[in-house]
């Protein structure tokens, strides 16, 4: 049977292969039942080993989510937000899917334009009001 991959960015992906995951007792819901079930997932992904992604693609990973990857370079994301170990699961690998799309998303460059006339006529008008009122507010002295 082939694992699936998961599609991260353009011309990025991973394989599910390649996670490795850890369970242990979880401190979130579930009443008695979380001092006897390991519900709490840890995920864990080897960036520094992986062939799927070029090294520009693993610097940005490693600067935007450098409070998440460790020395060696794994990626580690938890969850313990539900009550069973198949929801928790599902819901670490579709957080650890956003944090790398986040990661390797490229921001715009912002152009600089130049501020319009209009907006340089009112900016003056209103200077030019403000003046007038406070010369309006002086003492005339005789």
């Amino acid at each position: 049977m082939k694992a699936a991959m998961l599609e991260i960015h353009k011309g990025a992906a991973i394989c599910e292969d390649s996670l490795v995951f850890r369970f242990s007792r979880s401190s979130g819901p579930g009443g008695q039942n979380v001092n006897k079930v390991n519900t709490r997932v840890t995920v864990f992904l080897d960036i520094a080993g992986d062939k799927n992604f070029s090294a520009e693609q693993k610097k940005r990973i490693y600067l935007r989510l450098a409070t998440r990857v460790n020395k060696q370079g794994i990626l580690r994301v938890v969850c313990q937000k539900y009550r069973t170990q198949k929801a928790n699961r599902t819901a670490a690998v579709e957080r650890l899917v956003d944090l790398l799309r986040w990661a390797l998303e490229k921001k715009k460059v912002r152009k600089k334009t130049k501020v319009p006339y209009v907006s340089k006529q009112k900016r003056l008008e209103e200077k030019k009001r403000r003046s007038i009122l406070k010369q309006q507010r002086t003492r005339v002295k005789l």
